[in-house]
């Protein structure tokens, strides 16, 4: 195998089906945070968007938050939008359904781990990944990294197991 065509072979088998829709998503998403950034002056991360939208359903104080309060329309609007996105994708490339081999209660189980995860690093992946490694902040760049050295490490140790869906 000639060098030249090793960086290729190796994209392939991580993006089977190319990288033009990831290409094109992540183009979408900076798009989006940037236009809510310049308009509000808010960072738009997804965990500060759940919590401001419990604010409708419960009297805890950390979701009833003046500033929670003050934008919180607007932040369930977007949120929908995420939502309303998929669903606009899934009808116009027909991919519809469970898209994964993994048992409900791993996803159930793995969903909880990332919300507890969120509250430990005081954000989520959008907010320190996106919004704030792209303002060069010293704590998102240090929770992004953790992020991804502790993802690396479990998907090692899962591998190394032989766990599967």
């Amino acid at each position: 195998m000639d060098m030249t065509t090793l960086p290729l072979v190796a994209l392939a088998d991580l993006f089977p089906r190319g990288v033009a829709q990831y290409a094109v998503g992540g183009l979408l998403i900076g798009l989006g945070v940037a236009v809510i950034y310049l308009g509000t002056g808010i960072i738009a991360g997804a965990s500060t968007f759940l919590e401001s939208t419990l604010s409708y359903v419960s009297s805890v104080p950390r979701f009833n938050r003046a500033k929670y309060l003050a934008s919180r329309d607007w932040r369930v609007v977007f949120t929908l939008g995420i939502v309303g996105g998929a669903a606009v994708y899934a009808f116009a490339f027909g991919e519809f359904g469970w898209t994964t081999d993994v048992q409900w209660w791993r996803l159930l189980g793995g969903g909880f781990l990332v919300g507890v995860g969120t509250r430990v690093g005081k954000g989520c992946t959008s907010g320190h990944g996106v919004c704030g490694v792209g303002s060069l902040s010293e704590t998102s760049l240090v929770n992004v990294a953790t992020f991804m050295a502790v993802a690396i490490g479990t998907a090692q140790i899962v591998a190394a197991l032989g766990v599967s869906p």
